[in-house]
């Protein structure tokens, strides 16, 4: 079978999965789609000509014209299947860790979340500022994780690393501070004390991608 017989069919496979997924209940749709997302996740895990890291003498403008070719592929398929624009309604603060995805971690491509990524899911006065700003305009749950096997949490426990990293550092050690400047925020607060805004926290688990809720943040949120 050439390579573009099987796109055919993979093209003709999914047409026929999303026709029948519009047959059914909005939860299963819901749950095919995720299992649609995560299959070309896993079709794509095995492309490894497409992964920079398995290649260390790649320049730059090598990596350069493969993220344009990749866009280019992307944009493609974006165009033949528009997507609905939403309105978020919740926002995640998320590590920039790359195996953090949040749209698998949610199964939701529909792009309901506000995500802000930050070295060691710290938030800095900016970030507060633009989740302050995404209350306003209508968000209803803030979720601020953290992840296990995190390097920046890694290096803030390793004295070597400390020395070597220390704006890095320096920010780790003001995750919780900086959290709670958060909170202390009148809009923020004010917007909790209303009954129109929830704060959780909740720790990702990197090989599951399960929310671990922290139950002494909820007490206190």
């Amino acid at each position: 079978m050439t390579k573009k017989i099987g796109c055919a069919l993979g093209v003709g496979a999914l047409i026929v999965a999303l026709l029948l997924a519009s047959l059914l209940s909005p939860r299963v749709e819901f749950m095919v789609g995720g299992a649609l997302v995560n299959l070309g996740y896993r079709l794509q895990d095995q492309l490894i000509r497409f992964d920079f890291e398995h290649d260390e003498t790649i320049t730059p403008e090598q990596i350069w014209t493969e993220l344009e070719r990749h866009n280019e592929l992307a944009a493609g398929v974006r165009g033949l299947f528009p997507r609905t624009t939403r309105h978020p309604v919740a926002a995640i603060l998320a590590c920039m860790d790359a195996r953090i995805d949040t749209s698998e971690l949610m199964g939701d491509t529909r792009r309901y979340y506000y995500v802000v990524r930050t070295a060691g899911s710290v938030l800095s006065p900016a970030e507060q500022e633009m989740l302050e700003l995404a209350v306003l305009n209508g968000v209803k749950i803030i979720l601020l994780t953290t992840h296990t096997d995190c390097a920046a949490e890694a290096a803030a426990a390793d004295p070597e690393m400390r020395e070597k990293f220390p704006a890095l550092i320096a920010l780790m050690d003001e995750r919780e501070r900086r959290v709670e400047e958060f909170m202390a925020r009148p809009t923020i607060r004010d917007a909790i004390a209303a009954g129109k805004l929830q704060v959780k926290h909740a720790r990702i688990d990197t090989r599951t991608d399960r929310l671990v809720v922290e139950p002494a943040h909820e007490d206190a949120h």
